[in-house]
């Protein structure tokens, strides 16, 4: 990680700006929590998209990530059948309770090699991700940079949340998740439609960068142009 020494941390704290540099070897986020050891908590990301990677200290928001339960299927039928998600869901089908039980069920009961989590603002259900490895689907694996990659999807399904920042916020709970669960994975990969400006926005800022744009087949016999975006997991995490 040599080629970032010397690139320069932002923690924003209550109007206070905390500054810092990377130190050879060391990752953003170790970074980032050095620069802000005297505050007592752990700094989540702003925008690190950036040649100044900017961190904050929230106080007033608590983002986790927690196991799907078939209990939050409702959830999800509502989530999905949300205007603002329909959009970019759609290949998916008609998000019926029956639909989406058929679909999440298998998984949330550990019978696929995808795994269901919802995400968690201040303890309110707002959303999902879904997470797998790259190369345990194949036809998928062929068209991305590293089959060993975890692949993830995710969506707010509360439109209360969509807009203030939760995207990054959400990502960041599930990296840190990932990275626990995967040790020896080394990069994370989405693919976000590429008309899909908001979602290709939060990956950047939560520390992905873009890569080739690819036609995936999708379940319903059709085909979106997606953009690869990897995230460097020792560059970013450690």
């Amino acid at each position: 990680m040599s080629e970032q020494t010397g690139l320069r941390i932002v923690v924003h704290d209550r109007g206070h700006d905390l500054s810092g540099v990377v130190r050879p070897g060391e990752s953003w986020a170790a970074a980032a929590r050095r620069t802000c050891a005297s505050v007592h908590a752990d700094p989540v990301p702003v925008d690190l998209s950036g040649e100044v990677k900017q961190f904050a200290v929230d106080h007033d928001r608590v983002v986790t990530v927690r196991a799907m339960t078939r209990g939050d299927l409702g959830d999800v039928v509502r989530w999905r059948q949300s205007d603002h998600v329909r959009r970019w869901w759609a290949a998916d089908g008609e998000p019926t309770h029956e639909s989406v039980e058929a679909k999440y069920a298998p998984r949330i009961d550990g019978r696929t090699p995808t795994r269901m989590w919802v995400v968690e603002a201040n303890g309110r259900s707002v959303g999902f991700l879904q997470d797998y490895r790259i190369g345990d689907y194949p036809d998928y694996a062929v068209l991305g940079p590293d089959p060993d990659a975890i692949g993830v999807d995710y969506l707010i399904g509360d439109p209360a949340w969509v807009g203030r920042g939760l995207g990054v916020r959400m990502l960041w709970a599930w990296m840190l998740r990932a990275r626990r669960r995967f040790p020896d994975a080394t990069s994370y990969f989405a693919a976000p439609d590429h008309r899909n400006a908001a979602s290709l926005r939060v990956l950047a800022k939560a520390g992905f960068s873009e890569g080739l744009w690819f036609d995936e087949p999708q379940d319903n016999g059709t085909v979106d142009t997606v953009v690869g975006c990897t995230l460097d997991v020792p560059r970013v995490l450690g």
